[in-house]
């Protein structure tokens, strides 16, 4: 009996394996649902949704637990996997390998890895940009100010002391505006900007204005952009082609690694199953191929 290089025992490995593959089967769910909005609804309410993700306390716990489960779904998947191979006859193997699994079965482990490598990369793209990225576009909006004037200003967040804020002609506090809000009080506010969003006095720690991250902007222009945003575009659609494959024998065999099986259940999961295999990454597919082919 192969043990987990992760965990001891191989039955509580089965189980591990299968709970994390199921948690993130939940994941792809709500993850999903979310990404629609850039298709089904508008940049406000995909930004509102971004900001409730990236700070609502209960939703962080929920993000480590999953970062935890990709970690533990993938390395111990595949170093299980050459534990196996290791352990079995290679002449047994291609023998029997066609006639008992299928083409998904058969090749799990570089599924999944592959499936992490574009993980590493999308969180490159959108989560690390959002979290450290000096450069992170904030909401903007024109503002009237009077006399047929119209200003662009940053847009606060519900617990922004004040709703609006002056920027630069790139949408952000650049230097210039912070000196011109010094000069202008005479030397009353001398701000400063901490976690790429907060606006805060440096006389006295006075937080004057909380924007708003502009997730939306940064999506729709790594697909629409002119160079890159077709083969981001195709990448993606591939990534989601093998996710598929992956959750085509992944998820029924979630629940036959736990004993959820029988005559009449064991149907059900697998076409369920397979629904769920194809759907999902179909959906997530449809996202980036509409931004760049069919968004104005």
């Amino acid at each position: 009996m192969a043990k987990s290089a992760l965990l001891k025992s191989s039955i509580a490995k089965k189980y591990w394996m299968a709970l994390t593959g199921l948690f993130l089967c939940l994941f792809l769910v709500g993850h999903l649902l979310g990404n629609l909005q850039l298709i089904f609804s508008d940049a406000k309410h995909f930004n509102d949704y971004a900001l409730f993700m990236t700070t609502n306390p209960a939703v962080k716990i929920l993000s480590y637990l999953t970062y935890i489960s990709i970690i533990f779904h993938a390395v111990d998947g595949i170093l299980l996997t050459v534990q196996n191979k290791a352990a079995r006859p290679v002449g047994y193997a291609k023998v029997n390998a066609s006639a008992s699994s299928s083409l998904a079965s058969r090749n799990m482990a570089v599924l999944g890895t592959l499936i992490l490598v574009f993980i590493v990369t999308h969180m490159a793209n959108f989560w690390a940009r959002m979290h450290f990225d000096e450069k992170m576009p904030i909401v903007v909006k024109e503002m009237n100010t009077g006399m047929g004037i119209k200003q662009r200003v940053a847009v606060g967040t519900k617990e922004s002391p004040n709703p609006y804020f002056q920027v630069d002609e790139n949408g952000q506090f650049g230097p210039k505006v912070i000196e011109d809000i010094k000069r202008q009080s005479m030397g009353q506010y001398d701000l400063a900007v901490r976690d790429l969003t907060t606006v805060y006095n440096k006389k006295d720690g006075e937080v004057i204005f909380i924007g708003q991250k502009d997730l939306y902007k940064i999506t729709i222009d790594l697909f629409k952009d002119k160079k890159w945003g077709m083969a981001a575009t195709g990448l993606y659609v591939l990534a989601m082609l093998v996710l598929a494959f992956h959750l085509l024998h992944g998820f029924q065999s979630a629940f036959q690694s736990m004993g959820v099986t029988s005559r009449k259940l064991t149907p059900i999961i697998k076409t369920f199953g397979t629904a769920f295999a194809i759907l999902v990454p179909a959906l997530f597919a449809a996202i980036p191929v509409y931004i760049h082919f069919f968004l104005k």
